[in-house]
């Protein structure tokens, strides 16, 4: 429940950071602060850092995608409010399920694909604010980078899946993360990244703080004890709660907005979902 309600306010932190940084820097950011927390857990815990390079081949993948993920995501969030973001992002699973029927060979029977549809109405009303055929690609363009952003999401679950790694899940994400820092920050050396960084607000760097220690840190940990020790199923189910913790922290810190047709539509979203992943 921790790892959710932090990552259902990450989206409202990383809206007040891009009043004043970029997205390749609110990134970088955030890897290098958990970086820094997660190399401090694993000492403390002893792990054992010793390298594989095959697996760090398909860990540069996984990293490659992640980034690529997280850029689409915050760039869209510059254009769309927190609220849509935690309501799209929350058809993530979607695409897995489609990802996982094509590539895995996995089962979706005609229940998932109820939910598929559901999911997919409830969308087109959300974007459409109530009316599907007045979806705008240029007025909408933050919404559609989201969604977006939730199809790369399920090529990076997909690939995990495929692979297999001989790490812990905290050196798995530590050295993921490394290498997302590797891949994303030279797009970060520049004076005017350094300037906006140098120049961040206090409510810039309890954000980004926020992000970097509780959201990717904290979290990421947790989710993986927490995987541990519950069913994944389980586990997954907390997720759905995600999306109303985005629109609350939006409508009391952001004052975004909470319309009925904005709830309506994305508890069409959220039970398409449900039909989707349960058993």
């Amino acid at each position: 429940m921790i790892a959710v309600v932090f990552w259902g306010a990450s989206f409202i932190a990383t809206k007040f950071l891009l009043d004043e940084i970029s997205p390749e820097t609110i990134i970088s950011l955030r890897l290098i602060l958990a970086i820094i927390l997660l190399t401090v857990v694993a000492l403390i815990n002893k792990s054992d850092f010793t390298i594989n390079l095959k697996n760090h081949f398909r860990i540069l993948l996984l990293a490659a995608v992640a980034v690529f993920h997280l850029w689409i995501q915050i760039t869209g969030l510059k254009y769309t409010t927190a609220a849509n973001t935690g309501w799209i992002i929350g058809t993530a699973p979607i695409f897995i399920a489609v990802l996982g029927f094509i590539f895995l060979k996995e089962k979706l029977n005609s229940v998932k694909v109820v939910g598929i549809i559901i999911a997919f109405i409830g969308l087109l009303l959300l974007v459409g604010k109530g009316n599907p055929l007045n979806i705008d690609l240029v007025k909408n363009v933050g919404d559609l980078l989201v969604l977006f952003s939730s199809f790369t999401w399920g090529v990076y679950s997909i690939i995990n899946k495929k692979i297999s790694l001989n790490y812990s899940p905290l050196m798995t994400i530590l050295y993921l993360f490394i290498l997302m820092a590797l891949l994303i920050i030279p797009f970060n050396i520049n004076q005017k990244a350094i300037d906006s960084v140098i120049h961040l607000s206090s409510v810039g760097w309890i954000s980004i703080l926020f992000l970097g220690l509780l959201c990717s840190g904290v979290s990421y940990v947790i989710w993986a004890y927490s995987l541990r020790e519950m069913e994944s199923a389980k586990v997954g189910a907390y997720l759905y709660i995600e999306p109303f913790v985005t629109v609350i922290t939006a409508w009391l810190l952001l004052k975004e907005e909470i319309t009925i047709l904005m709830l309506l539509s994305g508890m069409i979203i959220i039970f398409g979902v449900y039909l989707v992943n349960r058993d």
